[in-house]
């Protein structure tokens, strides 16, 4: 089947997931497709580039926070949020007031992200900070993140975090329709950030992007500029993550420091490892197929789930190197063979 076709049937089975889901998996499925987009930008950054990146739930967590800061002063209706009550406070600190606005807080939960993400780069990829280095670098930024918000309760919750939201642009999160139509928002912006990120990586910057990767000096040597470049990517991946948060707070209804700090980090490179990280659709996959794997076995194996997950991984890791999309890779390349195989053979019994 052409890649083409599959992409398409995949979109559609995602968009027609209402009609033949309960009302519970399509919000678990929902939830997943959050995830999906993170995995985009780490198949970008990680897959395409070669920039290992252990500190992504910062910019999920930042997303996050900032849909969730609407939410929170919508459902408070003009009172201070009950957190704030709680820790003594009298007044609504100044940077909460504009996400009283939703669009201020779609317009934030892009471009807080990114900013931070542009900034750290710059510096790091300047200095020709890579490799590990780079790796736990990030995973500091995301220690300090997840100190900062712990420990600014009055501020960002603490580690209950920001919960109890009852609607979004005047409408009921419980509703049953509601919940369906940020399915579709989600879904949408998932399908919309794949064609993107597809057109990016198969165009003349994903040449330059998997030259980077691959010999960075060279390309440096040839006039490019990697750092750039690098920035431009990493700082793209971060925009993805900071949407998906903010999806994902619609979806889920909750977001706490824990959901930011180094083990989700840590599981969103595994998602784009187990899909395959060289593919973005391997990357959606492996988001999918992971957390559902986390969902059933810790529904019917609540003792040993976490084994259970850990060694699918090891399995994955191991035997199947590449990912999920390695798996398709290399049945596409056995009907290939055999299809020239059998031409070959007809072309003798012509001759």
């Amino acid at each position: 089947m052409n890649k083409r076709w599959g992409y398409w049937l995949f979109f559609v089975a995602l968009f027609l997931a209402p009609f033949y889901l309960t009302e519970f998996r399509l919000s678990l499925l929902g939830k997943f497709l959050c995830f999906a987009i993170v995995a985009v930008g780490i198949s970008l950054i990680w897959g395409y580039t070669g920039i290992l990146s252990l500190g992504h739930g910062v910019y999920f967590g930042l997303g996050a926070y900032c849909m969730a800061m609407y939410l929170k002063l919508e459902a408070s209706r003009g009172h201070l949020p009950d957190f704030m009550e709680w820790s003594s406070v009298r007044e609504l600190p100044w940077f909460w007031k504009p996400f009283a606005h939703p669009v201020v807080a779609v317009i934030a939960a892009i471009v807080l992200p990114t900013l931070l993400a542009a900034l750290l780069s710059y510096f790091t990829f300047k200095n020709r900070i890579q490799g590990v280095y780079f790796s736990l670098l990030s995973q500091a930024v995301v220690v300090v993140f997840v100190t900062l918000f712990i420990g600014k309760q009055e501020w960002t919750g603490g580690t209950n975090g920001l919960t109890n939201f009852s609607t979004v642009f005047g409408f009921s999160l419980s509703s049953p329709l509601t919940q369906i139509v940020l399915y579709w928002l989600t879904a949408a912006v998932l399908a919309l950030i794949f064609v993107m990120t597809r057109r990016l990586t198969t165009g003349r910057l994903g040449k330059v992007l998997i030259a980077i990767r691959d010999a960075e000096n060279r390309v440096r040597f040839l006039g490019f500029n990697p750092t750039v470049y690098k920035v431009f990517v990493y700082s793209l991946s971060a925009a993805f993550a900071g949407v998906a948060g903010a999806l994902f707070v619609l979806q889920v209804g909750l977001i706490s420091p824990e959901m930011m700090g180094i083990i989700p980090s840590i599981e969103m490179v595994l998602w784009a490892a187990v899909g395959g990280r060289h593919s973005l659709m391997g990357a959606i996959m492996g988001a999918i197929v992971m957390n559902t794997a986390k969902s059933f076995l810790s529904e019917n194996y609540p003792d040993l789930w976490l084994l259970l997950l850990g060694a699918l991984f090891v399995v994955v890791v191991l035997f199947v190197p590449k990912g999920l999309a390695g798996i398709y890779e290399s049945l596409a390349a056995v009907r290939i063979k055999e299809k020239r195989g059998h031409e070959c053979e007809a072309r003798v019994d012509v001759s």
